[in-house]
This record gives structure tokens, sequence and C-alpha cells, in this order.
């Protein structure tokens, strides 16, 4: 009988991607890095262990959404405090915290579990189109 080895969260190698949000729709990015994010993309993937790669993504400023989104789209925050309901279109997100939008975008699209929060933390986001992790020679995606 051969013993077969299974994943694990510890062993698992992790690639860097990079990808530009330039002219990007915002939700077919979101799913493409929410896949790599959580590791479907590979063949050893398992829902239950964590072995999903780095994404690094520029230009997040200039991302894009379809038809009317821009005005209609609404994020509602609470601030915790009594009537403390903030509402923001999608155009007011965008100019005030762009990176926010995408980011909300991945997290609701990857698992609701502990492992999501790891998940999360290798997403790194940046406005322009320099980032710091030239290091980790990132990978276009």
């Amino acid at each position: 009988m051969h013993q077969t080895t299974h994943p694990k969260t510890e062993t698992a190698s992790r690639a860097w991607f990079v990808v530009s949000a330039k002219n990007q729709v915002l939700g077919k990015l979101a799913t493409r890095i929410a896949e790599v994010l959580m590791g479907k993309r590979k063949v050893s993937y398992s829902p239950a262990v964590d072995q999903g790669d780095f994404v690094v993504v520029t230009d997040v400023d200039k991302l894009v959404v379809t038809g009317n989104k821009a005005e209609t789209k609404i994020y509602r925050f609470h601030t915790g405090f009594i009537g403390g309901l903030q509402e923001l279109s999608f155009g007011e997100l965008q100019a005030r915290r762009p990176e926010d939008v995408l980011q909300l975008a991945v997290r609701r699209m990857l698992p609701k579990t502990r492992a999501a929060r790891g998940m999360l933390k290798r997403l790194k986001l940046f406005k322009g189109e320099s980032h710091p992790h030239l290091g980790q020679n990132p990978v276009e995606l």
C-alpha cells in the first residue's frame, strides 16, 4: 500500500503574480484574483488547505465598471455609532480610497472562513504603476 501526500498549508509553494487594473472591469478582475488567492488554479487544490499565491495589483485607481454602476452602485459602512450608516457611491469611493473598491470585491468572493484572512493578506494593492515587490520577481497574471 503506497502512502499519498496530502497538501499542507505549511509546505505550500507560493508564487507571485502582478496584474495591472488599468481599464479592467472590476468583477472580472476580482474573480481572477480570488481564484489565485485561494489556489483554485493549482492541481493540488483542496478547500481545507490554504495554498494560494501572492497577487500584486497596480493602477487600481484606473479600474472601470460597466453600465451606470459608477453612479448607482452604493457601498454601505457603519461607524458603530447610532445613526452612523455611511453610504458612498462607486465614484466617491474610487476617488477617496481606490484600493478599497477592489479589496471589497475580492474579499466578498473569498470563503467566509478564518483562512480567508490569510488569503486577503497576500493581496497587495497600489495606486500607481510602481510597487515595492520587484524582488519577488512577480509573473504577469
